[in-house]
């Protein structure tokens, strides 16, 4: 009995089926990412701290960047924050926490800088993700100005402190006495080219 074959122009058809799945696959992928954090931002859930994303101005919640209410200090107590950072692959950048840990009263504005190095000879735009740790703290650490609301641009072999002010509420558990706020930095560059690729492709 003679094998039927499937004419090239089926192939050519199948194949550039399977690249345009592929590539509306990767732009889905990325598309979670805004929307899992604004989901995080409001809820904190997964250790996302709160007026972390901006919208017209807004933190997710309704706190507007820069303008926290100042609430009472307690200084019947202190809680330790810790601060690390990691930078993911594909972004050839260098970040370390100019200032490893402190002491404070909840309620106490305080203000530490990161350390951010472009290591390569071109221009790149990374976006920091703030994580914290116990996630119960998450909705009661409240960043008053961060890094991590805007993308940044380092020039080639450029380094930049970039500072965070932040107030752990009074309404934290009394029994949280350590906190750790990690934040990792992700190259937006290869979301960028995933998008312009899944266009050409369609």
């Amino acid at each position: 009995m003679e094998q039927v074959h499937p004419a090239p122009h089926d192939n050519a058809r199948l194949v550039r089926r399977l690249l345009l799945l592929v590539a509306a696959a990767f732009v889905f992928a990325f598309a979670m990412v805004p929307l899992y954090d604004v989901l995080c931002e409001a809820t904190g859930f997964n250790g996302k701290t709160a007026g972390g994303i901006i919208r017209d101005g807004f933190a997710v919640g309704g706190l507007k960047a820069g303008t926290a209410p100042t609430p009472a200090v307690d200084l019947t107590r202190t809680v330790r924050v810790e601060f690390t950072g990691t930078v993911m692959p594909g972004l050839p950048w260098d970040m370390r926490p100019l200032t490893i840990s402190l002491d404070l009263h909840p309620g106490e504005m305080q203000q530490v800088s990161y350390l951010v190095r472009n290591t390569s000879n071109r221009e790149v735009t990374g976006q920091a993700v703030p994580s914290v740790t116990p996630g119960q703290a998450a909705q009661h650490f409240e960043k008053i100005e961060c890094f991590c609301f805007s993308q940044q641009t380092l020039g080639p072999g450029e380094a930049r402190e970039m500072p965070l002010a932040f107030i752990i509420k009074p309404e934290v558990d009394r029994n949280i006495t350590h906190i750790t706020l990690s934040y990792a930095f992700f190259s937006t560059d290869g979301q960028r080219e995933t998008l312009t690729s899944a266009r050409e492709v369609r």
